[in-house]
């Protein structure tokens, strides 16, 4: 694996060293259960794998390379890197400008944008659209483009089922970044639809069985359809792919459906002339990440944090995971902790903060699971277990493990 000259601050030595022994006494990654740090009082369980993906350490390297290189040029990201407040606001103070936010509206118009300037596309790819209107403006798409390539190999398996002729279901969030993106690509080639979940599932396979009419189609996947697209017709074959930072389960929950359902409507039989049989297309990142927090469910614990960016796709989904057991902590920096008492974090539900009131529970140890999203520097993770020991008037962590 490629090693990345990323900043130093955003890394944590300390934590460097637990991902690199258990990466040498497990490379195979077989064994997915968590590090434990125990302090006597506290008990930290930190997720087997969590932090800085391949994409991300990509796109960070290149985006301060590019800033370090080209001091007085006008720098620009399309949007966001990195669903992380914490690099994109250390990337504004450097000067650097997001063109659009994240969900693509504008923030700065397209005609203030000229050749001369600096246009660096994020770790989630753009739209076949934008891309045109860089080259128009002169705008050089491949020097600056820090596409994660396991973004690209979606693009690839969307090209592929077109050819194939056969129509793509995306699994995404329609708003995000990466699948605007990836629809953009898909629709080059073939007709595409974007399902967000099971639910939305249910109804298209509801509509491939004949339960549901093409009206009721039309509104209830209003935007998420490629142009002219025919459901009578684009719905006879299809294959899926997805936003590599959606849940894995969910995911393969969404194809089982929708095979079955050809399967009803074509004849068992007949079904690989209906369906495609596609490959996970998540990133591996995103399935150790869902993996080692998945492991963390098994273990005994009083509460667990997650750290990330709240726009995070793939932090939501961590989030998501450990509510099942524990009463999880989404945070976005050690800020967050308040105090002994006080926590303030973000609810997926609601879409937004809130603070909760004793958090730490009145007991001689306390235990908690503790991983982070794909976009988290492991210097964040490392301020919040900091913040967590000095109420117990412990030494910073680092100290106390050299």
């Amino acid at each position: 694996m490629k090693k990345f000259d990323i900043p130093d601050f955003y890394k944590s030595p300390i934590i460097a060293k637990i991902k690199e022994l258990r990466k040498n006494e497990d490379p195979r990654k077989q064994d997915y259960s968590p590090t434990a740090l125990d302090f006597g009082p506290i008990k930290f369980l930190i997720a087997r794998h969590f932090g800085f993906c391949y994409g991300v350490e990509n796109a960070i390297e290149v985006v301060y390379r590019i800033i370090d290189e080209n001091p007085g040029k006008r720098i620009f990201l399309l949007s966001e890197v990195i669903h992380n407040q914490v690099v994109n606001l250390d990337l504004q103070s450097r000067g650097v400008k997001f063109i659009m936010d994240i969900y693509g509206n504008q923030l700065i118009n397209w005609e203030e944008i000229n050749s001369a300037d600096i246009v660096i596309i994020p770790a989630f790819g753009t739209t076949i659209e934008v891309e045109k209107i860089l080259l128009e403006k002169g705008i050089d798409t491949k020097r600056f483009n820090t596409t994660c390539p396991f973004v690209e190999k979606v693009w690839n398996k969307a090209t592929e089922l077109g050819i194939k002729e056969y129509t793509v279901i995306i699994h995404g969030k329609a708003r995000h970044e990466e699948t605007r993106a990836t629809f953009s690509h898909s629709m080059q080639n073939a007709p595409s639809l974007i399902v967000k979940g099971i639910e939305e599932t249910k109804f298209l396979a509801d509509y491939i069985l004949g339960k549901e009419g093409e009206h009721e189609f039309s509104n209830f996947f209003s935007g998420k359809y490629s142009p002219g697209f025919n459901p009578q017709k684009d719905l006879q074959r299809i294959g899926v792919v997805n936003q590599t930072t959606m849940l894995a389960g969910e995911t393969q929950e969404i194809a089982d459906l929708l095979k079955e359902a050809m399967s009803k409507k074509y004849g068992g039989e007949n079904l690989k002339d209906h369906f495609a049989e596609t490959r996970d297309t998540l990133c591996y990142a995103t399935n150790d990440n869902q993996g080692a927090t998945l492991e963390l469910l098994k273990h005994k614990a009083d509460f667990a944090i997650v750290i990330g960016g709240y726009n995070s796709s793939n932090t939501n989904h961590l989030v998501e995971i450990l509510q099942e057991k524990y009463q999880t902590y989404f945070l976005s920096s050690a800020q967050k902790i308040i105090s002994e008492e006080l926590i303030s974090h973000f609810d997926i539900q609601e879409r937004k903060e809130k603070i909760t009131e004793n958090y730490l529970p009145l007991k001689e140890k306390i235990v908690i699971a503790v991983t982070s999203g794909a976009s988290c520097p492991d210097s964040v993770v490392d301020e919040v277990l900091n913040k967590l020991l000095s109420f117990f008037n412990i030494r910073k962590f680092e100290e106390v493990l050299e």
